[in-house]
Parts: C-alpha cells; structure tokens; sequence
C-alpha cells in the first residue's frame, strides 16, 4: 500500500516527465511509423535500386574494378563505406564526401557487382524517408538533437515506471481492462490510459530504452575508437597516412577467409570513424536474424592487405548493435514490423490521452483526480483519506 507521501512523489513524478516529453513523444511515435515500413515506402515511390536480371551464376566482378568505376564517377571526394546489397547481393554501395569524417559533400554510388555498371547515384539525404528519419533521430540538430532526445527518452522511461507503480493499487478493485463508460468524460479517459498504457508497457520500456541507446551511437563510436582502436592501431602511431590505398578485393578476401561462417556487411574506408587511418575494417556480420545485426571487425592493413586484428567487439558497442534493430523491430520480416507498427498506433493514443487528462484537469492537483476515480472501488482509500480535498 502507498503511503500519501509516496502517492504524492510518483504522482509529481508522472505527471511531469510525461508532460515534458510528451509532445517529443509524439513526434518519435509519428515519424517512427514510416520508418518501420522504409522499405515498403520507398518501393511504393521507385526508390529502390533494381539491377538487371542475369543468371545466378553470372560471375562477379573484381571490388577493386567496381571500386574504381564508383570512385571515377565521385572525382576529388574521399571514400567513406562499401557495401553489398543485403537483398540481393548483386550491386555495391560505395559512398563518398568531402572528407573521412564528415557528411558535407555526401555522394553515393550503386555499381553493379556482375558488369560494373553504375546503376544510380541515389540521393538519401532527401525526400520523406530522410526528412522522417532526420526528425527522429536528431530533430535535424546533429549530436546535440540526438542527446535532447535521449533524455526526451530517459523521461519516458521514467514515466512508465512511475505509471506502472500508481497502476498496481489503482487496479486492486477493478477488473483488467475495465473502462467505466457509466462514468464522466474525464475517468472515461483515465481508464483508456490506463488500460493501453499497461498493455504496450513492456514494449514502450524496450523501445524507449533501445531509442535512448541509440542516441548515444556517436558517442559510443568515438569511445570505441579510444577505447580498443587505439590499442590495436598503436604500431602505426607514428607512421603517415598511406598515399596510396592496397587491393581493396584482397582485404575483403582475407577477412572472408579469416571468417568463414559469417558474411560481409560493410567495409569503412581509412580515416572514418569506424576504421584508423592506415586500415581498411572489414566488418562481418552473422547470418541469422539477430547475429547479422552483430558485426565481427577484421582490421586490414590499407597498403599490404594483411589482416592485423580481429577484435572482439566491447560489450557497450553490442549493446548498441542490439538495440538498433529492436528499436524499430526490423528484424523478424513483415509480421514484427505490424506488431510494431500497432503498438506505436497504441502508444500514440496513451500519449493522447495523458495529454487530454492534463488538459482537462489542469488546474486540479493528479492527487486529487486519483480520489475521483478510484472513489468506493479502490484500495488507495487508506492512503487517499490523508489527502486534503
């Protein structure tokens, strides 16, 4: 039983996490939804990329050509990432910009693995999947946005949890589900809340979690490079740069064979982020649903293509791995992504909800509308009576 002191503090609790990422909340959920089906969308607006039909045996072209054919078509910018398609393996992205590090001057290249063709120089830094996914991710405000939103997230958290402690005795008389229509407007809506909100509440905990992890990507990145990277880089420290990049087919080679049971997932270039700058990564990936979310990194020597790591990867980077494809359920095929897809419909209409019973009650103290409607059928009298009215 909650004491009158306890009610109060999760009460306060509650209300005001809610109210403060609410409206962030909202955005999150809105823009999340498309996000689930990104694929489907950019089916349905001729944005995928489709290479030719040739037989499945058509040999595959050397990386080191489909490198060159992508890197004539991208004059004076330094190459980023490569990529294979994960669908159907038939053509390569290799993206470019102005420098290692940056995304000014972002340019991609889709090549086609089996003649070298360059099939399109797609532009995802445009169009509504972009402007969906940047106001997701960081309200277009970079690693700032990311963090605002993190704690957005960290809110929410902190908000369910406060809503599942109030929850359990509010609940003791009534039956689960119930929503007492007999009642006014007002308890109407309270009971609405509280039925979706413990429904979707172990899927909002692991979606708001996962969605404040990923917030941290840039940081988590930057404290691996620190953190292993340094240590496995450590013999290059004092050496340049290369001047001249090695075979790029025998680094992906050497990886493949060092790890035969996985599959490439995509290959940073020297001086990214998630390489070093005398190093071309190899990360490979598993070949089940969730192992192909976790990368295996192989550390290639850009100049001679001798492998000279293969580190295991921390567990805060696997955390962060984990969570990406958790966050918005792409990961198990169609049917996760509609379960996904209606239980962000659901969480948009508790956090609806929540924001009509502020709304309406907004000059009325939590505690105060909890006495109403738990009147004559609750437990929380004992701890309610201490309440002033």
């Amino acid at each position: 039983m909650l004491s009158s002191q306890s009610l109060r503090h999760w009460a306060w609790t509650h209300k005001w996490t809610s109210l403060i990422c609410t409206a962030f909340m909202l955005l999150l959920c809105l823009t999340g939804l498309p996000l689930i089906f990104h694929h489907e969308i950019d089916h349905l607006l001729g944005n995928e990329i489709e290479a030719p039909t040739l037989p499945a045996d058509a040999p595959r072209v050397d990386l080191d050509h489909i490198f060159a054919v992508a890197q004539a078509h991208a004059p004076n910018k330094v190459p980023q990432f490569a990529s294979l398609d994960d669908d159907t393996e038939n053509f390569w992205f290799v993206s470019f910009a102005n420098t290692a590090t940056s995304e000014e001057g972002q340019q991609f290249v889709a090549v086609d693995a089996r003649t070298a063709e360059i099939l399109a120089t797609p532009k995802f830094d445009e169009g509504f999947i972009h402007i969906m996914f940047k106001l997701h991710v960081d309200l277009f405000a970079g690693l700032p946005g990311k963090l605002f939103l993190g704690l957005m997230g960290l809110l929410l958290v902190i908000a369910i949890v406060s809503g599942v402690v109030l929850y359990a005795p509010f609940m003791r008389k009534l039956n689960f589900g119930t929503v007492r229509k007999q009642r006014s407007n007002r308890i109407k809506w309270l009971d609405l809340h509280n039925v979706l909100g413990i429904v979707t509440v172990v899927w909002a905990l692991a979606v708001g979690a996962t969605g404040v992890i990923n917030t941290w990507a840039d940081l988590v990145i930057k404290y691996w490079q620190f953190d292993q990277m340094t240590q496995l880089i450590a013999p290059y420290k004092n050496l340049p740069p290369p001047e001249k990049l090695g075979s790029l087919q025998q680094s992906v080679a050497a990886a493949e064979k060092l790890l035969p049971d996985k599959k490439l997932s995509f290959v940073a270039f020297p001086g990214t982020s998630f390489s070093s700058p005398h190093h071309f990564v190899i990360f490979m990936r598993g070949t089940e649903p969730l192992t192909s979310r976790l990368l295996s990194p192989v550390l290639v020597d850009a100049q001679t293509a001798q492998i000279t790591a293969s580190p295991t990867m921390p567990w805060y980077v696997t955390t962060l791995l984990v969570s990406q494809p958790l966050h918005f359920g792409d990961y198990g095929g169609t049917p996760l992504q509609i379960l996904w897809a209606l239980l962000d419909i659901i969480t948009i209409v508790v956090l609806w909800s929540g924001l009509v019973l502020w709304w309406r009650k907004r000059k009325q103290p939590i505690e105060i509308m909890l006495r109403e409607a738990v009147r004559d059928e609750s437990n929380f009298a004992p701890a309610l009576a201490k309440i002033p009215a």
